[in-house]
């Protein structure tokens, strides 16, 4: 018999944790997770999941006045009822919830709503004063919202933890941060009806991110009524009744209604323990882990956000996956963090994977782009200004995929796909090789034969 309580013991029930806790369960390991907010982490309760619903919701707008060119009229004026919308994500998100609850519980594992903490390398101490042994304890805290920057007032401001149930729709919103968090709450907003004013340090939204998806991002919510302040920051927010007024580094100043902090994320590591047990963190307070997720304690492994390693939910489903069937299911496996496709949900969304066109140049010798711009086939009719832009980045000596970028609708959808394609080291040749299915917007990507720029290096 063991010596401790548990096989297992999981510090958040985020998608990582649930999915290396299930898992292990059914390696016939004994299980406890602990929760100390809700079963379903960020992307089930204040991420992805109710951020698409909201994405969702902000493009109706667009499609009740598209509507009339293809002959619709629509009797009355459409109106938006915010308390309804979020009473509706409250409901899905709570069903979400459950089937998660529902899941550890369909194999055995024991769930316990309480704060964990560590104690040392095989024992944490719950919120209700009770103490847990464990083999292996996994730390599955994912990460918080960082409030920067650190000027008076910032404490006025909320988060995208709060911001999806705000008691009223904003009229005027003002933005901080130009990364994929702060574009989406711009793009939703914006779209909603709110006046939005974004606000950041550098010259261009999407830091990190192919050059023509960022113009292409911010052309399109300057088109939606989005406001930008480039290479300026907040230097105060004050309140005055419900009016929150902030003072800008340029010494303008603005009102608002609401302040939304989109600066960034840290790692959920204050107050768990982690230090005093032993374990390694870097600068951010990130948990160090190796390639099998495991820290420099070896009792102690840590998967997803925490680890700020790639803060997708995808990525810490594989790594709690791979870190269960590995301890616990006699395999050695690891994950792979390369030619991960993600997507970007503005309107339009972007969806890319590999390398952008500027990381491209910086690794390789030759470079070439196949890039196009386009007006979607339903914009035709309704006759909306938008494009569509599509990139492929490729290896000008092997002709290998290096990246596929797209700016467009169901960009994200698209991006799913063409991850297989470049995770299985596609080349140019194997894109143009595939037959078209028209009329789409997709067959763009494999119907690209001229070239529209090389580039090698020393040149």
């Amino acid at each position: 018999m063991s010596s401790y309580d548990v096989d297992l013991f999981v510090i958040g029930a985020g998608s990582g944790g649930v999915r290396a806790g299930r898992i292990a369960a059914t390696h016939g390991a004994s299980v406890m997770v602990a929760e100390e907010f809700r079963i379903g982490g960020t992307c089930v309760i204040r991420g992805c999941v109710p951020k698409k619903l909201y994405a969702y919701a902000s493009r109706f707008a667009d499609e009740f006045e598209d509507a009339a060119g293809f002959g619709w009229t629509l009797p009355q004026k459409p109106s938006f009822d915010w308390s309804f919308l979020v009473a509706a994500k409250e409901k899905e998100i709570t069903r979400l919830s459950g089937l998660y609850r529902a899941n550890l519980d369909r194999n055995g594992v024991k769930m316990v709503d309480a704060r964990a903490t560590v104690l040392d390398p095989h024992r944490v101490k719950l919120s209700d004063g009770r103490e847990i042994s464990a083999k292996y304890i996994l730390v599955a805290t994912g990460a918080t919202p960082a409030m920067e920057p650190a000027i008076p007032g910032i404490e006025l401001a909320v988060t995208s933890n709060e911001v999806f149930d705000l008691p009223a729709l904003p009229k005027r919103l003002f933005v901080i941060g130009g990364g994929y968090i702060a574009v989406e709450f711009a793009s939703v907003f914006a779209r909603l009806g709110t006046k939005v004013h974004q606000a950041m340090r550098a010259d261009n939204v999407l830091r990190g991110f192919d050059g023509d998806m960022r113009n292409g991002v911010r052309d399109a919510l300057s088109h939606a009524g989005v406001q930008f302040h480039f290479g300026t920051l907040p230097t105060k927010i004050e309140k005055s009744g419900d009016t929150l007024r902030v003072t800008l580094s340029s010494g303008e100043t603005l009102d608002f209604d609401q302040v939304l902090v989109a600066t960034g994320r840290i790692p959920h590591t204050r107050g768990l323990g982690l230090e005093a047990a032993g374990v390694e963190l870097d600068q951010q307070g990130a948990v160090k882990v190796d390639a099998y997720s495991r820290t420099n304690v070896p009792s102690i492994y840590a998967v997803g956000d925490v680890t700020n390693r790639v803060n997708l939910t995808p990525v810490a489903i594989r790594e709690g996956h791979a870190f269960a069937d590995t301890v616990f299911g006699g395999k050695d496996i690891t994950v792979s963090h390369e030619h991960i496709a993600t997507a970007v949900f503005t309107t339009p969304e972007i969806g890319t994977v590999g390398l952008s066109e500027e990381d491209a140049r910086a690794a390789y010798d030759v470079v070439d782009i196949y890039a196009t711009s386009f007006r979607p086939m339903k914009a035709t009719l309704s006759g909306r200004a938008e494009k569509t832009i599509m990139k492929i980045v490729v290896d000008g000596k092997t002709d290998r995929v290096l990246g596929v970028h797209v700016l467009g609708h169901d960009a994200g959808e698209m991006a799913q796909l063409l991850g297989i394609a470049v995770k299985m080291g596609a080349t140019k040749a194997d894109f143009d090789a595939t037959m078209a299915v028209h009329p789409t917007a997709a067959e763009e990507l494999v119907t690209l034969r001229s070239r529209t720029a090389r580039y090698e290096r020393g040149a």
